[in-house]
C-alpha cells in the first residue's frame, strides 16, 4: 500500500463534447434514452485517461472494473445534431469508483444527470477486491502531485 495517505475527496473531473448523431435519435428526433450510457462512457474514459488509469491500464494492473450500478435522470430532451458536453466527476474511490455525470446542451442548460458505480475484480481470481487496489492509489497519488495547486 502507498505510504502517503490520500484524501477521501479528490477533485477530479473531465468532460467531452459530442454531437448527437441521427442514428442515436428515436422517432421523435431526440436522443434515445439508452444512448446516454454511451455518452457517460465517453466522459468516464476521458476521466480515467486523465488519471492515467484507463481500461487498458486497469487490465495490465490486474483488475477489471465492471459497472455494478448505473442511474440516469432525464431533465430535458436533446435533439439529434445537438452539441452536448458530458462532465464526469470522481466522487468515491476508496472502496469503489463512483462517478457522477452531468450533460449540458449548447446553451449550458443541464439536460441529464446520472452516476455509475464500479468495483475492482481481480483478473487472476475473479473475486471482488475490497478497498482500492494499490495501483489505483498510486495513480491517484501521482495525479494529485501533478494537479494544479499541488504541493511540490
Amino acid at each position: 500500500m502507498s505510504a502517503d495517505p490520500l484524501p477521501a475527496k479528490i477533485d477530479l473531473e473531465a468532460s467531452v463534447t459530442l454531437t448527437v448523431p441521427f442514428h442515436d435519435a428515436d422517432p421523435a428526433g431526440v436522443a434515445w434514452h439508452g444512448n446516454y450510457f454511451r455518452y457517460f462512457d465517453d466522459a468516464r474514459c476521458a476521466l480515467l485517461d486523465k488519471l492515467g488509469y484507463g481500461y487498458r491500464e486497469m487490465m495490465v494492473g490486474g483488475f477489471y472494473w465492471p459497472i455494478v450500478q448505473a442511474t440516469v435522470k432525464y431533465v430535458r430532451p436533446v435533439a439529434f445534431d445537438s452539441r452536448i458536453t458530458v462532465v464526469a466527476r470522481l466522487v468515491e474511490w476508496e472502496y469503489r469508483l463512483k462517478i457522477e455525470y452531468e450533460v449540458f446542451d449548447e446553451r449550458g442548460q443541464r439536460t441529464t444527470t446520472g452516476h455509475t458505480v464500479q468495483v475492482a475484480v481481480s483478473a487472476a481470481t475473479g473475486e471482488m477486491h475490497v478497498g482500492a487496489p494499490d495501483v489505483l492509489r498510486e495513480r491517484l497519488g501521482a495525479w494529485l502531485r501533478r494537479a494544479p495547486g499541488a504541493a511540490p
